[in-house]
């Protein structure tokens, strides 16, 4: 059960990291389509922590696991959009990706968890999908500012506290549900913030006779992708959170860190891209590592 919630949480996220770049093809804002994505994964974990009984917010533990990994969350997608301006995307993701590594050895030194060599093989193949997914040979490798190696290397901090940071509640057996609701929430004030702050500056002036207005388009666009973006967020990070619950972490961070694969497909499907060398071993190394980590 355990390794259907953990492949069910890589689609489902993935799909919100592809819904993400649909919104970016049109040009929407990004700030609004952060915003429109924790507004609804906000609603979505109320309404599951409703569902389950699991909305009492009387434990202090709660409320700081929730302003941890809402930081984690919030933060990390800003300083990952930060790097992206200062150095390659082929480098920024896989690199921010290897957190998955921390949460692995956090899972094995701290919480005991054993690998087979057959587990640990798939483990392998998995990390490396992960990495090899964004990788673009044509793009060139030069970083702009040298203060991407900080960037890069804080959001991969940031990132561990979301997904290492559920492993922890997990083991402390706390309702992880009301943990995502408090961290969805915070961010999405920030991003109202970051929003509101931002919109002339997204939007464009359009001359009216003697009224000057502004093109609310891109706000829309980024805000209505992001609100669907956000259900998406919501369902894959409460399947990792239940498959933290029920299996291994060593085992269950790998398959998750693979949702970048799912908008490599998706980009295929809709925008016609062609799969690069490294994308098509990428999705081998995937179904292998599945294939070993289950055995």
């Amino acid at each position: 059960m355990w390794f259907i919630a953990a492949v069910g949480s890589a689609v489902l996220f993935g799909l919100t990291g592809f819904f993400m770049k649909v919104s970016q093809m049109r040009q929407g804002s990004t700030p609004h389509l952060l915003l429109g994505l924790y507004l609804t994964g906000t609603l979505g974990f109320a309404v599951n922590s409703l569902w389950e009984g699991s909305l009492f917010l009387d434990d202090w533990r709660v409320w700081l696991a929730g302003i941890i990994i809402g930081v984690g969350s919030g933060w990390g997608n800003v300083v990952f959009m930060k790097a992206l301006d200062n150095g390659p995307a082929s480098l920024t993701a896989p690199l921010m990706n290897l957190n998955i590594l921390l949460v692995i050895l956090m899972s094995v030194t701290i919480y005991g968890e054993r690998l087979h060599s057959t587990e640990a093989s798939g483990i392998v193949l998995l990390i490396a999908s992960a990495v090899l997914v964004s990788i673009k040979l044509k793009e060139p490798l030069t970083i702009k500012e040298k203060k991407w190696f900080a960037l890069v290397a804080l959001g991969g901090l940031l990132f561990f506290f979301r997904n290492g940071g559920l492993k922890v509640t997990a083991e402390l057996e706390l309702a992880n549900t009301p943990i995502l609701f408090i961290s969805y929430l915070l961010s999405a004030f920030w991003f109202a913030i970051a929003a509101v702050s931002h919109t002339k500056k997204q939007q464009k002036p359009v001359q009216q006779g003697l009224i000057t207005t502004y093109d609310a388009l891109p706000s829309r666009t980024g805000l209505l992708w992001g609100l669907l973006s956000g259900c998406f967020s919501y369902g894959g990070l409460q399947l990792y959170s239940v498959a933290l619950q029920m299996g291994p972490g060593s085992i269950v961070a790998p398959i998750f860190s693979t949702y970048g694969l799912v908008v490599v497909v998706g980009s295929v499907l809709v925008y016609k891209e062609r799969l690069t060398l490294l994308q098509t071993i990428a999705l081998f190394l995937l179904f292998a590592g599945l294939i070993l980590v289950k055995l």
